[in-house]
């Protein structure tokens, strides 16, 4: 399917949904759920968690269907409340937030490394075994693009933390990317 048919039939869908007919909520759902779910894991531990952030993304959806006034392209807005869904659970999830030395400083990941030629999958796996609050910023800042500004009135947390968590992030898949890297040379030198 091209994007405009993609486009077409899903505005089809939800017409039906704004009805509150359920094997047009269905198709709806089934039709985006993939590509929903793979944001839903950039914020979540585990696939159980994206999948509970993804179904509860839905259930909103669905109940705000009028919300959605034609402006921008409907995956868009499906797509805004799917991260905000991520946040509230990230919100509902942190029981406390760890009072750190913010006088330490990470070192950027450049954006093109990938030494090792990674697949995108396992850079994925790297970001997933973030902390919480290292994976949350660390994806609506470099794959959601919002501001630290913007994460740090979502998150509740002072635009400082966001930044030092973001930073910490990076180390963090530096550090694992560096130490991967090491393992292959040594297994190819071996």
């Amino acid at each position: 399917m091209t994007t405009s048919t993609t486009d077409s039939r899903l505005e089809q869908l939800w017409k039906g949904c704004l009805q509150n007919n359920r094997k047009e909520q269905e198709a709806f759902y089934k039709m985006l759920a993939p590509k929903m779910l793979a944001l839903c894991m950039r914020y979540a531990k585990d696939k159980d968690t994206a999948q509970d952030i993804l179904q509860d993304g839905f259930v909103k959806i669905f109940k705000n269907a009028q919300n959605y006034r034609g402006e921008g392209s409907l995956e868009g807005w499906v797509r805004s409340i799917m991260v905000h869904s991520a946040i509230s659970y990230y919100r509902k999830a942190k029981r406390t937030i760890l009072v750190e030395d913010f006088a330490e400083t990470g070192i950027a990941m450049g954006a093109s490394y990938n030494g090792n030629k990674l697949e995108t999958a396992e850079i994925s796996r790297l970001v997933d075994q973030l902390p919480d609050n290292y994976r949350s910023v660390f994806s609506m800042h470099a794959l959601e693009g919002y501001s630290h500004r913007e994460i740090s009135d979502k998150l509740n947390i002072s635009e400082l933390l966001s930044r030092t968590n973001l930073n910490r992030a990076r180390t963090m898949l530096k550090n694992k990317l560096f130490a991967m890297d090491n393992v292959a040379r040594y297994n190819m030198a071996g």
